[in-house]
């Protein structure tokens, strides 16, 4: 019971410490948009300048004629009532920014998820191989694959697959989440899940086929560090005192490996999880563009083009909110597994 307690009690002050830090990001966001070059009022025209009672209508309007800390004070208490404004850019003006989110969101996850599954799986197996079998073949090919991997432009190995397996071989679809009319009936906004809850496994297997090349694209660029830290962490562990000890009391070296210097492995991997999911949504950005994928990456790109202020904002927020829900989601798994945390 009091580890049940003494867990609450970490969660809950960790909780707690993500609220500041979710006040400094939105706050860096709101100031880093305020001083980067352009004036989202002129970009509202396509970079003609109309008259200056029609600029001075549009600010008042938008509420950009008021002091700054007038308008940070708009915007943070707007962000936490769910409103992230209108939309100002050519291709999405007058539409609500949480409206053009939540469109484009569960494309995002679904990649994500895909790339996070596709990263663990491989980085995990690789990693536990090399630092099981350090200094053999199997070593060295794997500490090879995580520094080519990890390096590799996602953009490039986005278009070597589409060529192979879109063009050549015809195995895949090369782009978008899907082909046709017939989408599943709209529960969670992820095709796969929404597939499922349909009970349309033809429909299931059409949502996989087009979410298995991003997902690769983007898990195996990750799975290079994952890989690297697994191997990293299981040389520690392979040759630690409580391993040892196994060993002495004739516990098989597959157990060894598994039940002892794996599970303490995992530690340092989880924790750097949260950073690892920051990454993953950069590289989503490429990965939905390379595959025309209509998410947030997409989104994003298109609103920098068109300098929708409120656009930028809105999706950057929702990234560093998922950032920080996620974060914090690691910590208290980390807890979990290694009590001696919450010391």
């Amino acid at each position: 019971m009091a580890r049940g307690r003494s867990l609450v009690a970490y969660a809950l002050t960790r909780a707690a410490l993500a609220l500041p830090m979710l006040l400094i990001l939105l706050t860096a966001i709101y100031l880093i948009l305020r001083v980067l070059p352009g004036d989202p009022v002129l970009a509202l025209w396509g970079g003609h300048t109309p008259p200056a009672t029609t600029v001075e209508a549009a600010r008042t309007q938008l509420g950009l004629d008021k002091p700054l800390w007038s308008q940070y004070w708009n915007y943070m208490t707007g962000v936490f009532q769910g409103k992230l404004g209108i939309s100002i850019g050519e291709k999405y003006r007058t539409q609500f920014v949480w409206d053009q989110i939540a469109r484009t969101l569960p494309a995002t996850i679904e990649l994500s998820i895909g790339a996070m599954l596709v990263a663990s799986i491989v980085g995990l197996g690789m990693g536990i191989l090399a630092g099981s079998r350090r200094d053999t073949r199997v070593d060295v090919v794997a500490r090879l694959y995580g520094t080519i991997v990890w390096v590799i432009p996602i953009f490039w190995l986005g278009l070597i697959f589409q060529l192979v397996f879109g063009v050549w071989l015809r195995w895949l679809p090369t782009s978008g989440r899907w082909i046709g009319d017939d989408i599943p009936p709209k529960v969670t906004g992820l095709f796969t899940v929404d597939s499922i809850l349909e009970g349309n496994l033809s429909h299931l297997g059409k949502a996989l086929s087009h979410l298995i090349l991003p997902s690769l694209t983007l898990g195996l660029v990750l799975s290079g560090f994952f890989t690297k830290t697994v191997r990293a962490s299981m040389l520690q562990t392979i040759v630690a005192d409580y391993s040892e000890a196994a060993r002495a009391r004739g516990v098989s070296e597959r157990r060894v490996i598994f039940r002892h210097a794996f599970r303490n492995a995992l530690l340092p991997v989880i924790t750097v999880l949260g950073l690892q999911f920051a990454i993953l949504f950069a590289g989503a950005v490429l990965t939905e563009k390379t595959f025309s994928i209509p998410g947030m990456g997409d989104l994003l790109l298109t609103s920098i083009t068109d300098k929708d202020m409120t656009m930028i904002q809105g999706v950057v927020v929702v990234y560093a909110t998922i950032i920080v829900v996620v974060s914090l989601v690691i910590d208290i798994a980390g807890a979990m597994i290694d009590p001696r945390i919450r010391l």
